[in-house]
This record gives C-alpha cells, sequence and structure tokens, in this order.
C-alpha cells in the first residue's frame, strides 16, 4: 500500500493557487461536522465505539508503513497528528503546522509548528522531530509518492519551531503533500518501538489487540477540546458484519459501511445515515507501459465499452454517480466541459480491430473485496465487455497479494481511492511519470509537462486553463477507466453527535465528536 490512498483520504475541491497563499498566514477553518441531530451543546464524556474494515493479514502499527486497514489508519490518525489537514471551506488548513510560507519562486516553504504541541509522554515537539519523521517517511518505499519532488536532505529545521522544505520544481500546492501521512513521532524512534511511540493527536493509545484498540482522551492537546473520554475501535473484515453489529447496539458508528447497509438502516429512526457524496473512485487501471492495453486505442475502447449507468445504478444501488474518466471530480476546475463519455460498442469494436487486439484470448481482471461493491464492479464490467467480443475473467485476491502481486504491476485490475481530492492531487500521486503510485504504468511527455506548468503558475486565471489542457490529456490517453464515484456512507446510533462529514481522511477527524 501507501499512505492510505484506498480508504481514508480527503474528499472536496481543491482551492485556487491564490486562496492557498491567502492560507499561508496560518487561521483557516476546521473540520466541517453534522450538528447535533436534536441540537444540545456538546458535552465531556462516554466512550464512542466505532467499527472500521481491516483484516488480519493487512494489520500494521507503522504510521509510516503500508496501512491497508481502514481500522489501523484511524487509531494511527487519532494518536499522530499531520502538519496540515483537510477543511471544511479550504483544501489544507493547518494541523501540527500552525502556518506555512513560500519563496517568491514557490520551491521553498517554511512550516510554523503549533505553540504547545507536545507528545503524549509531555515532550515539546520541536522541528527535528518532525524533520526526522519526514526524512523517515520520504525514505520508504512509498515515500517519493508521499512527497514527491522533494529530497530527503531538503527537509531541515530552522530552529525549534519551523521546518523548511525544498522542492526540486515550483510547487504552489506543496502544503497539500502535508495533510496525508506527515504522522510525527519522536526523533530516532526506533523502527521496533514505533508502535508505542507516543503521537501528537487528540487521543493517547491506551491498548491494542489484534486489530482492535482503544484510545483515550489527550487532556493537553495542543489543538483545542476533545469531548470524548475514550474511543474504541473494533476491526471487521465485511461491511455486512459491521453494519449487523451496529444493528444490534455492539457499536455506535459503522464506518464507511456501504450502500446496501443504508438501504436496510434508512427505515430506522434509531439510526442516522451518513452519506457524503461522490466519497470514493473506484477506477479500472489499464497497464499503459506495455502488454494488451498498451495501445492507447484498446484503452479507449474499454472505456466506451462501459455501461456507466447500468454501473452506477447496480454496483452502487444508486448511491453514486456517473464519472469521466478524470481523476479528481471534486475539484472547482474539474473539466465539466469536457463530453460525457458514452457507451458505443461500434466504436469500441472498430478501434480494437484497427489495434489488432486479440479477441481470441481470455484477460484477467484482478479484482479485491477490500470495499463493498469492488469486486462487484468487475464482475459488471466482464459481462459488458463481452458484448464487444472482449473475453474477461474476473480473478479475485486477498488483499495482501493483490498489493504485492497486481497492485502497480497486473494488466487489468481495480483500484479504489478512498478520496474525491483536486486533480492535481491525482496527477502527483498516480499520472506523472516518476508518481511513485503510477498505477498504470503511464509515461506522457505532453501531461508531464503539462502538470509542471499547472503547480508553478501563480495566476489563477491561467492556472485553470493550464488544469483544463491537463485534464484533457488524461481524459484521451491515460489509463484509468473511471466509470462512476460511490458516496461514502456512515451508519451511527442516535446518540452520536457531530460526527465529521467531510469525506476520506477527514472523516477520521473525530475529536470533535460526543455523545448525547
Amino acid at each position: 500500500m501507501n499512505f492510505n490512498r484506498r480508504q481514508v483520504l480527503w474528499a472536496g475541491g481543491a482551492i485556487g493557487t491564490a486562496a492557498l497563499l491567502a492560507a499561508c498566514s496560518g487561521g483557516g477553518d476546521s473540520t466541517s461536522s453534522k450538528p447535533a441531530a436534536a441540537g444540545g451543546k456538546p458535552k465531556k464524556g462516554g466512550t464512542l465505539r466505532i467499527g472500521a474494515l481491516g483484516r488480519a493479514g493487512a494489520i500494521t502499527r507503522d504510521p509510516h508503513g503500508t496501512q491497508g486497514n481502514e481500522s489501523d489508519y484511524l487509531v494511527i490518525a487519532l494518536v499522530y497528528d499531520t502538519l496540515a489537514m483537510p477543511g471544511a471551506r479550504a483544501n489544507t488548513v493547518p494541523r501540527l503546522a500552525a502556518s506555512w510560507e513560500p519563496s517568491k519562486d514557490l520551491k521553498t516553504w517554511r512550516f510554523k509548528l503549533a505553540e504547545r504541541a507536545m507528545f503524549h509522554d509531555g515532550t515539546p515537539v520541536t522541528a527535528d522531530d518532525v524533520v526526522w519523521s519526514l526524512r523517515r517517511l520520504r525514505n520508504t518505499p512509498s515515500g517519493a509518492a508521499r512527497l514527491p519532488g522533494i529530497k530527503a536532505e531538503n527537509i531541515t529545521a530552522d530552529g525549534s519551531d519551523t521546518v523548511v522544505l525544498v522542492s526540486d520544481y515550483a510547487n504552489a500546492e506543496l502544503p497539500l503533500l502535508t495533510r496525508l501521512a506527515t504522522f510525527v513521532m519522536k526523533k530516532n524512534t526506533p523502527d521496533k518501538a514505533v508502535d508505542k511511540a507516543p503521537g501528537t493527536g487528540p487521543f493517547k493509545l491506551d491498548w491494542y489487540r489484534g486489530g482492535n484498540a482503544r484510545l483515550v482522551r489527550n487532556e493537553k492537546w495542543y489543538g483545542g477540546t476533545v469531548y470524548l473520554d475514550a474511543i474504541e475501535v473494533t476491526m471487521f473484515e465485511t461491511p455486512q458484519a459491521m453494519a449487523n453489529a451496529l444493528l444490534a447496539g455492539q457499536i455506535d458508528v459503522a464506518s464507511n459501511v456501504g450502500a446496501v447497509a443504508a438501504r436496510t438502516a434508512e427505515s430506522r429512526k434509531d439510526i442516522q445515515v451518513v452519506r457524503r457524496p461522490d466519497d470514493m473512485s473506484m477506477p479500472i487501471v489499464m497497464r499503459a507501459k506495455s502488454g494488451p492495453f498498451s495501445d492507447v486505442r484498446v484503452r479507449e475502447a474499454l472505456r466506451l465499452v462501459v455501461d456507466r449507468e447500468a454501473m452506477v445504478k447496480q454496483v452502487l444501488s444508486g448511491y453514486g454517480t456517473v464519472a469521466n474518466d478524470i481523476m479528481g471530480t471534486g475539484d472547482p476546475n474539474y473539466a465539466k466541459d469536457i463530453p460525457q463519455r458514452k457507451r458505443d460498442l461500434a466504436k469500441a469494436k472498430q478501434l480494437l480491430t484497427e489495434a489488432k487486439f486479440d479477441f481470441s484470448k481470455t484477460y484477467d481482471l484482478v479484482t479485491t473485496e477490500d470495499i463493498s461493491g469492488l469486486a462487484e464492479s468487475a464482475t459488471l464490467f466482464a459481462s459488458q465487455a463481452r458484448e464487444a467480443g472482449i473475453k474477461i475473467k474476473v480473478v479475485k485476491q486477498e488483499s495482501g497479494a493483490f498489493y504485492e502481486k497486481t497492485w502497480l504491476k497486473g494488466d487489468l485490475y481495480t483500484t479504489y481511492w478512498g478520496t474525491n481530492d483536486s486533480v492535481v492531487f491525482f496527477a502527483s500521486k498516480t499520472l506523472v511519470s516518476e508518481a511513485g503510485q503510477n498505477e498504470a504504468a503511464w509515461a506522457d511527455k505532453e501531461f508531464d509537462a503539462s502538470y509542471r506548468k499547472v503547480i508553478a503558475t501563480a495566476d489563477e486565471k491561467a492556472r485553470a486553463t493550464a488544469l483544463h489542457e491537463l485534464q484533457q490529456i488524461e481524459f484521451d490517453r491515460s489509463g484509468y477507466l473511471l466509470w462512476g464515484m460511490a458516496d461514502g456512507i456512515d451508519l451511527a446510533a442516535a446518540k452520536v453527535r457531530s460526527l465529521p462529514e467531510l469525506a476520506g481522511y477527514g472523516r477520521v477527524q473525530l475529536e470533535n465528536v460526543w455523545l448525547s
């Protein structure tokens, strides 16, 4: 895996460069949260019991490690703070970093740490701790993707409270990189002790057993009042088991439980259904570098084969929207004027014939059951592809095997991103040639040049024009078949108040939750 791109990333539009630079003074908004269902003033006390998906074979405790379980990431995100976080009105707002400021050339960024920030053991957080943590992160297998364009030696401290990041190229959106996995630990924490390393977050780890954990309130958290006494996280291997536990009163929140459970719960007055529109993308990845889908005509044909409306209706039970093969639909500058692709079997067959596609072979489409609907999407697509003469066999893999053997390597596979972030976010993480998570192994010099132009442009109008060009190239040639966006759905007991409504990573920010 990587920085948890699959389950818990921020969904929401990227702010324009001008707004981002304005945020450099600090300030910004706090996490959006759902108003109390029956009103009332927040109060301290109580234990929130929350269920999250995970598998025993994918458990990890390392904040910078491969986090295949949503349950593990939830624990990590509550114990350790990142430098920045998603906001309700701005895409990136302060967290452990109180403010940031760029140089005129947009290559050097200075992050000033929050006052009174301290680890759970009472020691203050210093710039040296942050530098050590970011360098450790940068040197992980997926670190280049987490902090693209920033070499480890270009992460330095200036005094005790300022961290300096120097990018290899101008990057107006560099603070966005610090939101998702920049978890800070104490300097020189041994690898064998990371599971017990004190964090800086709103909750402290009480105990952890086989994927389940209990966290208690950090009374001295620099970020403000934390209402809950404790949070108990229970790992469930299937959405159905988690939903059943919620309906039976065994847990208070079923996180990211899916459309089937939502349909069951909507008629119950004692259950809240928290719906986050367009929360998760579940694209099909076609390997562009080599193999049967390396011809751009073949990739276009597969995008013309899919019946997007049927996919949303059947796979997502209508809890979602049709997408148009461009990652980042929540971006305010998302190119809605690029015509929506429609199903066209005749044109698909023509393109396949021109590309001399081998219709006699059967092609594996590898998928997992990590999230509700993923395997179903593969099965339905395979059925639709047969109408164009393409024979596809759906192969299900266990999560660990998938990320070891298939992800970033396979010819045809499903993936998912629990986010609806900016177009630039996905370009930097999955689409530029050097991206550490270039899922389709796609290399396009024109796209790379367009991306660099976008992130180096400070003028908002010029940036929007460049961003449109970037999206057109992605639409025309990338290795993604993004047929739809799934809504994110949580179920909660009636007593739970102020659940966060931000999607992706914002959804795990539970410090404002309270119980009536």
